[in-house]
């Protein structure tokens, strides 16, 4: 089940750890997951796509056996050093262009790098829409039943939340687990097959310092000041893209069908009834479908 091969690449800023299946000479699918998961999140996506693509899940930086090469690095967790490893991981693989689908952190660097590199990318399936941050507006308050689910998020902000965090990151996160996908009665179960790859040791810095940029409290790394000044402008997607709302997310927020916008090449929404946040590990029929349209 799930992935039959695991690798390692080199990239400028790290040793990303990843798993894959299905055949190298086949279309290749990145599948990107977010926080606080891992590539567990893709299993039965990855077993009902490998007959027609080389299917291809990367641990983010921060989680797994993803490394960084330098000590001195910048363990940051902004949207675009997101972006920008998703970019140096297809180079290292050879992989010129690619079908790249995400939530949350992933989602965020797939609809990125769709943006800003629409030539590398076959086709995109996101998660809950445009997932770049609006840093600029970050501030503006949202509706209070909103903002009461973000808790974790202003958590993070203090030492609190820090040592929270470092401390306890398995109760943490595994309860974020559960109220993001409130009506998924597997999650506690699905939990501790993704829990190793909350100890990366970088995972707390990564974490910490990517909910304290979005919000304008912490510096970025300068190397990616340029790609961060791109994102400013919300720039379109062009490429052909499925949007995938879920229907039953903890987490609260407007509907991703305002994104709309946002998407100016071929598009198509769907709506995901009954699921929670962590959407491919739910519904992985209806992900994996999701992909092979644009394959």
């Amino acid at each position: 089940m799930g992935f039959s091969s695991t690798g390692r690449v080199g990239t400028p800023a790290l040793e990303v750890a990843y798993e894959h299946t299905g055949s190298p000479g086949a279309v290749p699918v990145i599948l990107l997951h977010g926080f606080p998961y891992d590539v567990r999140a893709y299993d039965d996506v990855a077993d009902l796509l490998a007959g027609r693509a080389w299917v291809v899940a990367p641990y983010l930086r921060g989680f797994g056996a993803t490394s960084f090469r330098d000590a001195a690095t910048p363990r940051s967790g902004q949207q675009a050093a997101l972006a920008q490893d998703l970019v140096e991981f297809m180079d290292a693989l050879g992989i010129g262009t690619a079908v790249l689908a995400g939530y949350d952190w992933g989602g965020r660097a797939a609809c990125i790098t769709a943006a800003v590199h629409p030539e590398r990318v076959r086709g995109l399936v996101t998660v809950d829409g445009y997932n770049v941050q609006d840093i600029a507006g970050a501030n503006e308050p949202a509706k209070p039943e909103w903002e009461a689910t973000f808790w974790y998020q202003y958590y993070f902000h203090s030492e609190r939340g820090r040592r929270g965090l470092d401390r306890n990151r398995e109760e943490l996160c595994e309860l974020l687990w559960r109220t993001w996908s409130p009506t998924w009665s597997g999650a506690a179960a699905a939990f501790p097959a993704s829990a190793p790859s909350l100890h990366n040791p970088d995972f707390v810095d990564v974490v910490i310092h990517s909910y304290r940029h979005r919000y304008g409290l912490a510096e970025g790394d300068p190397r990616h000041q340029a790609l961060e000044d791109l994102i400013a402008r919300q720039p379109p997607i062009t490429v052909p893209a499925v949007m995938l709302e879920t229907g039953a997310d903890g987490l609260l927020g407007p509907s991703s069908s305002g994104d709309r916008e946002h998407f100016t090449g071929p598009y198509e929404h769907r709506l995901l009834e009954g699921v929670g946040h962590n959407a491919p590990q739910e519904a992985p029929a209806a992900f994996a479908v999701a992909v092979a349209s644009l394959l």
